[in-house]
């Protein structure tokens, strides 16, 4: 394959795609942030791009930083520690479940995502600990900032649209209808009521300083 079709094609991939800006309100119709959207092909042509380097959860000042990630199928993440503390990262979730030890700095290799799903992330040492990783089946996604909005950059045609949150009284379902992408513009709230999430105050003490 020449170096001269391959840069044809990728500009005419890039031709077909838009911006649309998406905006997700709850139900009582106000932006709701850290929303987690993705969008699937209905005809299951749409599959993710090549994962060439590991995405990052870290913990730091006691807490999962970002709060929610989103990494398409089969990526690796790693879980650096970037404070003195020492963690135990673990998750018992369906979509992935594994264990990282008591360490400080980096453990030795990254972990890989292989199913789609919800991971919820814990702390063994510090139980008001918690992050999520929202693993999905798509080059499309991201996280909904405070104006409920995020701007995604699909071709034009039928989707499956998704939606998650924290809030949902059951993390390991979505939100999901088939649209058609037809404009700039899509305006989705959401159907459950959210519950709020508890803010733990953080022990400045403990034993693994």
């Amino acid at each position: 394959m020449s170096k001269l079709f391959i840069a044809t094609l990728f500009i005419f991939m890039m031709n077909k795609s838009h911006a649309v800006t998406i905006t997700i309100n709850g139900q009582n119709q106000q932006p709701l942030a850290n929303a987690v959207v993705w969008l699937t092909a209905t005809d299951n042509s749409l599959s993710t791009l090549p994962v060439s380097s590991p995405f990052t959860m870290t913990q730091k000042e006691r807490q999962f930083t970002p709060h929610i990630l989103v990494v398409p199928k089969n990526a690796q993440v790693e879980f650096p520690n970037a404070g003195s503390i020492m963690h135990h990262v673990y998750s018992f979730s369906s979509a992935k479940s594994f264990e990282l030890k008591l360490y400080r700095e980096q453990p030795q290799a990254p972990i890989r995502f292989e199913q789609t799903g919800v991971v919820e992330l814990g702390c063994n040492i510090h139980d008001w600990m918690l992050g999520y990783i929202v693993v999905v089946d798509s080059p499309f996604y991201g996280v909904t900032n405070n104006q409920g909005q995020i701007e995604l950059t699909p071709d034009h045609g039928e989707f499956k649209f998704n939606v998650w949150h924290e809030g949902f009284s059951d993390i390991s379902q979505t939100e999901s209808k088939t649209i058609t992408l037809s404009s700039a513009a899509i305006v989705y709230q959401i159907g459950q009521s959210i519950v709020p999430r508890i803010t733990i105050g953080v022990d400045e003490f403990d034993d693994y300083e």
